[in-house]
């Protein structure tokens, strides 16, 4: 909700002209649209945290190693380490997460042939190819149609939550439309307080929420005149879920300081790091999706350079969210999916002006699902040599998503509702692959 000072204030009139209604008022929103049907299948998970790789990670230098292919494709990341798994090998800057192997598996033959960021995005997110006129909507949004607040979501904070910018390659809702978009939060769980956009103001007390408030119902004139007015009436419901938002326990949520200091300390103080540790609170507050928009992977030039302080960061932060996910009983309720909109060349481009840089790969890249009912310590598929190719059992994002809706109750063969009346799948098949939602070896 923004905030109301002087010239600034918003009156009731101007708020329902322009549907300003804030985080809180999507949930007034729940009665109208159409209703997604309920899951046909049965659901093992509850929610899931995708950490997005935002520009595409390397393969070889995260989950798929390839020492023995020499300098041009390895660099100097050339001493893969062992796992807690038999046989499993990852990046020699993944220590932390080679002892979690046993919770996730590995998805070494992910592909889809291409190197556009938007394109490549699209593909991954939402499952379809572009082309056809439509813009479908990415998993979120298809999680907050069916697990959102038509299904009996309750609660202020909205279903589908992105920490903390959007994606930014498409609308994430697609035709869908807006009332399924993400929150995206803004602001920096790594800083006191966490600014949480229209939730947590930064340097705005509590009692300064307060008196703007009393300021603004002081303004009020039109609802003094019109103290019956059911519009009115409506916003006033928005406003009081605003409000509990802001200085309720619901705004809590999003303040990291009430975790112990150890626990920050365990996922690392890195704007990553304590994104996962509020992607697990959110989750175990019941939101059903959540998004880490993990940016910082485009590396272009310099690759080797920004892997020495990317990958520890991720290290740390994503091997503690698997470890408190399993302690505290919420792993086998809750999908963890990393993985980015495609890989890197592996060949190194050691030339000017990249100095060592890797480019954008669609042919043969990685993908991480953990939790959720998935088995742990697995690789499905395989690269050749030199990681340029998919050598076993090509996986393609149809099947990976389609995977995930089956996790959650959403059946990939089934109509997607939607108020344009489109008559559509939730999930297409693969044009020639094993076809959607059938990572059999993960189930």
């Amino acid at each position: 909700m923004r905030e109301l000072q002087g010239k600034d204030a918003i009156t009731r009139r101007a708020a329902l002209q322009q549907g300003i209604l804030g985080a809180a008022g999507l949930a007034l929103l729940g009665h109208r649209g159409v209703r997604a049907q309920a899951p046909a299948k049965t659901a093992i998970a509850k929610a899931v945290i995708q950490i997005w790789m935002w520009g595409g990670p390397a393969h070889l230098d995260t989950f798929d190693p390839k020492p023995d292919a020499g300098h041009d494709y390895c660099g100097p990341l050339n001493k893969p380490i062992p796992t807690n798994v038999d046989g499993i090998r990852i990046s020699e800057l993944l220590p932390l997460l080679a002892q979690q192997a046993d919770k996730y598996s590995i998805i070494r033959s992910m592909t889809h042939g291409i190197n556009a960021h938007e394109t490549a995005s699209y593909m991954v997110q939402t499952g379809h190819k572009p082309g056809d006129g439509l813009v479908y909507p990415s998993v979120g949004a298809v999680v907050s149609a069916f697990k959102g607040y038509d299904h009996g979501y309750q609660g202020l904070i909205p279903p589908y939550i992105v920490l903390c910018e959007s994606q930014g390659r498409f609308s994430e809702a697609g035709f869908l439309g807006q009332r399924h978009m993400p929150f995206c939060t803004g602001g920096d769980p790594a800083r006191q307080p966490f600014a949480v956009e229209g939730v947590v103001a930064e340097g705005i007390s509590e009692e300064r929420q307060r008196g703007r408030r009393e300021l603004l119902h002081g303004l009020d004139s039109l609802g003094k005149a019109l103290p019956a007015n059911p519009r009115l009436a409506q916003l006033d419901q928005c406003e009081a879920k605003a409000y509990d938002l802001i200085l309720g326990d619901s705004g809590k949520l999003f303040d990291l300081s009430q975790e112990p200091a150890e626990m920050r300390e365990s996922y690392g103080k890195s704007t990553f790091g304590q994104s996962c540790l509020m992607a697990r609170r959110l989750v175990e507050h019941g939101v059903p999706y959540v998004t880490i928009n993990y940016k910082g992977w485009d590396t272009h030039k310099q690759h080797f350079e920004t892997m020495r302080r990317k990958l520890p960061e991720m290290d740390k932060g994503m091997a503690a969210l698997l470890q408190d996910l399993s302690a505290r009983g919420l792993l086998d309720s809750t999908v963890v999916w990393w993985g980015g909109e495609f890989g890197r060349t592996p060949k190194v481009q050691w030339e000017a002006p990249w100095n060592g840089g890797r480019s954008h790969y669609g042919n043969c890249f990685c993908a991480v699902l953990a939790g959720g009912g998935f088995k742990g310590g697995r690789v499905v598929g395989a690269s050749d040599a030199t990681g340029e190719e998919v050598a076993e059992r090509p996986v393609y994002p149809q099947d990976v998503i389609g995977s995930i809706y089956e996790r959650l109750g959403i059946d990939p063969d089934g109509p997607l509702p939607n108020s344009r009346g489109l008559d559509v799948q939730v999930m297409p098949a693969s044009d020639n692959g094993p076809g959607r939602g059938r990572l059999n070896e993960l189930v």
